[in-house]
């Protein structure tokens, strides 16, 4: 399967202050025609610099991002004035995570839509209304033809969501990055959303990176899944192998931290102990090391590499020997 999306040792650092951040570290991700790949991780483990990395949304100024990046064909870092423009949009497009903050509050839905459209592709302006009327049913908004006029804190915290998928959708991208767009959204409204987003991309053929720090929301939506912390994808593979197998111990410990039907009523979480680490001070070594169960004294000073533990599954740790599955 061809990817559309290759990142190669793609880091961001942000140099504001006295030291850099090193918000990403080394990540090498791919994306498929058609595929959705769930990133999860803690707060802070670089997830949203990344795909702001691949929209070049990070601030100019202050940023400094090495690597490769290449999408649809085209080296992202490379873009420059109308190209970029271009390529924001038409290639890749965003679903942010808080839409009453992403969505211009002086401009109705329908003229933000309409803009975006003209901008992008040309044509009149009643064109660019009569795409943005049929995205509005394609993403189930009712009464869609009124709502086009309706300004973002006329809708509810759903509607605007589903607006600012077929804001993200208006020009046809190939690649759609969703940065938490489920996050803000009551548990019935976040299923609809998830649904509308697999069954929009089953039929336009996208290729989806979705941001999430919610195991049950990448289970629905991905098909494979790429686990961050502090800025390096320390484990990936398919969804079903994750879940079922993880093999890095922050991955397990992920898992084991979250609420489920097996869990007895009273029984006390098995967190993961320690705090994540200062982002201007990483070790040399595994930086999950004070935090891991299974860490030896090397592991703090050597960086491990990635172990295939399975078809597509990689996970960078030094102990994969100690995590394995063990034979019923």
């Amino acid at each position: 399967m061809t990817n559309i999306v290759d990142v190669k040792n793609l880091t961001v650092s942000f140099v504001q202050g006295a030291k850099p951040i090193n918000a990403v570290n080394g990540v090498d991700m791919s994306l498929a025609r058609g595929e959705t790949l769930a990133i999860l991780g803690e707060s802070g483990s670089g997830k949203s610099v990344t795909l702001r990395a691949l929209m070049r949304l990070n601030p100019e100024k202050y940023t400094r991002t090495a690597g490769s990046m290449v999408v649809a064909g085209e080296d992202v870092l490379s873009l420059t004035g109308k190209a970029l423009q271009d390529y924001r949009g038409k290639t890749v497009s965003m679903i942010f995570q808080e839409p009453a903050l992403a969505l211009d509050p002086v401009y109705s839905l329908g003229r933000q839509i309409e803009e975006t459209i003209v901008k992008h592709e040309g044509g009149s302006r009643a064109e660019a209304r009569k795409r943005a009327l049929g995205l509005f049913e394609r993403v189930r908004i009712p009464s869609p033809e009124r709502r086009l006029d309706n300004y973002p804190h006329e809708m509810s915290g759903g509607m605007r969501q589903r607006a600012m998928i077929a804001l993200a959708l208006s020009c046809r991208p190939k690649v759609l990055l969703a940065d938490e767009p489920t996050t803000a959204l009551d548990a019935t409204v976040q299923i609809q959303i998830l649904l509308l987003v697999k069954e929009l991309q089953r039929e336009l053929g996208l290729a989806v990176a979705f941001v999430t720090h919610d195991i049950g929301v990448a289970v629905e939506v991905a098909d494979r899944v790429a686990v961050m912390y502090a800025g390096r994808i320390v484990e990936t593979g398919p969804v079903r192998d994750i879940i079922r197998r993880p093999r890095h111990p922050y991955t397990i410990g992920l898992l084991k931290s979250r609420a489920h039907d097996r869990l007895e009523k009273g029984t006390r979480l098995d967190a993961i102990p320690g705090s994540p680490p200062d982002l201007a001070n990483l070790p040399d070594g595994c930086a999950f090391a004070p935090r891991c169960k299974l860490a030896l004294t090397s592991c703090g000073a050597n960086q491990p590499g990635a172990v295939s533990v399975g078809d597509g599954h990689l996970a960078r740790c030094f102990r994969t020997d100690q995590t394995a599955p063990v034979a019923a």
